[in-house]
C-alpha cells in the first residue's frame, strides 16, 4: 500500500482541532437535544402515514453501510408490496421531488438513488428534501416505504426504524459534531426499534459480541443484530459481471469518495499488496481533472498487470457524460457489496422486518 501521510502528526493535530471545537459540540448538542425534546412532547409535528414506513439511519456522519441494507430490503419486500424508496439526495443539483429514470444521473438524483435504481430498474426510487411531502406523494400508487438516511428526519414518525452502528466505531469515543462524528448524542440510539452492527469481522466472538452490548445497551425491546460486509463477484462500470480475480502481483488504483474507504482497503489487500489510493471525500463530484490524474499515474505504472477498482456508489459520479471519454480507455472495475449476518440472525431479521409489514393493510 502506497501513503505519503505522516500519520503520527496527522493524528495529533486531528485530536488537537478536536478539543478546540469541543465548545462548539456542547451547543451544537443543545440544540439536538431542545429539538428532539420539542418532537418527543409534540410541540414539532412528527407525522405518521396509514401505510408501512421503515427507516434505515445511523448516528454518525459518514458510511454505516446504510444503502446496503435498504438494497437487502428492497430485494426482502420487492415482491410483497408496492415498494418505494426515499431519499434526500444528497449532493444532487436539483430541488424537490423526482423520480428516477433511465436517463437520470447522480447529479440529479444523488449517487445513493443512482445506485438504487441501477440495480432496481422495477422499483420506483424517489428523492425529496422534504419526506412528508415525498411519502405522500409515493403512497397514491405504493403501500411500503423506505427511508434511506432518515433517522434524523423526525418530522416523519416511521413505523419501524433501523439504526446502524459501525463496529470499527463503537469503541471510539462518542463526540458530537463538529468537534467528533455524531449528529446527534448517542442515547437517541434508545429511539430505534431494531438496531444492527455492521461491518463486523465475519468471525466474532462471544467476547468482541458481549463488548458490543455493553456499548450500546439496548432495550429489552430493541433487538440487536450483528453483520458483516459480503463482498459480491467484480463488475464494470455497466454492471456486468466480471469473471476475474485480483491477481496478487497486480498494481491496484483504487478509487473512492466514500467515508469510510478502510473496510475496502483491507479486502483488497488481501489479494494484492499493491494499492495506490485515490482517496477523495464522501460524495465527492469527480472532475476531469480527477480521471487525467488518475489516467497518468495509471500509463506511468511499471507493473505488467494493473487495474482500477471504485466502489458501486462511485461508478454512479462517474457516470456522468464528460467523464465517459476518458474512462472508456482505462479498465474500471466495481466492487458491489452486500450484507450478510452474523450468528445465524438472516432469519430472525427478516421475519421481525415481514411481521411488520404484514401487520399493516395492503391498501391505503
Amino acid at each position: 500500500m502506497i501513503t505519503n501521510l505522516p500519520f503520527p502528526i496527522f493524528t495529533a493535530s486531528m485530536q488537537y482541532l478536536r478539543w478546540l471545537l469541543f465548545p462548539f459540540s456542547l451547543l451544537y448538542g443543545l440544540v439536538i437535544i431542545i429539538r428532539n425534546w420539542f418532537y418527543d412532547a409534540g410541540l414539532f409535528k412528527s407525522r405518521e402515514f396509514d401505510l408501512p414506513v421503515i427507516c434505515v439511519g445511523n448516528l454518525e456522519v459518514g458510511g454505516a453501510g446504510k444503502s446496503p441494507m435498504t438494497e437487502y430490503l428492497v430485494r426482502l419486500l420487492k415482491n410483497d408490496r408496492e415498494l418505494a424508496t426515499l431519499s434526500r439526495g444528497y449532493g444532487r443539483k436539483t430541488k424537490g421531488f423526482l423520480t428516477a429514470n433511465a436517463t437520470a444521473t447522480a447529479t440529479e438524483i444523488g449517487d445513493e438513488p443512482s445506485q438504487f435504481y441501477h440495480k432496481f430498474p422495477d422499483v420506483t426510487v424517489a428523492v425529496c428534501e422534504d419526506r412528508v411531502a415525498g411519502i405522500n406523494q409515493l403512497k397514491i400508487n405504493h403501500n411500503l416505504i423506505l427511508l434511506d438516511d432518515a433517522f434524523q428526519h423526525r418530522a416523519v414518525k416511521p413505523g419501524l426504524s433501523i439504526l446502524l452502528f459501525d463496529y470499527q466505531h463503537l469503541q471510539k469515543p462518542k463526540m458530537l459534531l463538529p468537534a467528533g462524528n455524531l449528529r446527534e448524542p448517542f442515547s437517541s440510539r434508545w429511539r430505534a426499534d431494531v438496531m444492527v452492527i455492521t461491518k463486523c469481522p465475519t468471525e466474532l466472538s462471544e467476547e468482541q459480541m458481549m463488548r458490543c452490548y455493553q456499548q450500546i445497551s439496548p432495550l429489552n425491546l430493541q433487538p440487536l443484530f450483528f453483520s458483516a460486509i459480503a463482498y459480491q463477484p467484480l463488475q464494470d462500470l455497466q454492471g456486468n459481471r466480471i469473471n476475474k480475480l485480483i491477481d496478487a502481483d497486480a498494481t491496484v488504483f483504487l478509487l473512492t469518495g466514500i467515508a469510510n474507504p478502510k473496510p475496502l482497503m483491507q479486502h483488497i489487500s488481501k489479494y494484492s499488496a499493491g494499492i495506490i489510493h485515490h482517496n477523495y471525500p464522501d460524495h465527492h463530484q469527480f472532475s476531469l481533472k480527477n480521471i487525467a490524474k488518475l489516467a497518468d499515474e495509471f500509463a506511468a505504472c511499471k507493473s505488467t498487470k494493473k487495474i482500477i477498482i471504485t466502489t458501486e456508489k462511485d461508478a454512479q459520479r462517474l457516470g456522468v457524460h464528460e467523464l465517459l471519454p476518458a474512462l472508456a480507455q482505462l479498465p474500471v472495475w466495481v466492487q458491489p457489496i452486500g450484507v450478510q449476518f452474523l450468528n445465524n440472525g438472516q432469519p430472525a431479521f427478516d421475519q421481525l422486518i415481514k411481521n411488520y409489514v404484514r401487520e399493516h393493510p395492503q391498501h391505503n
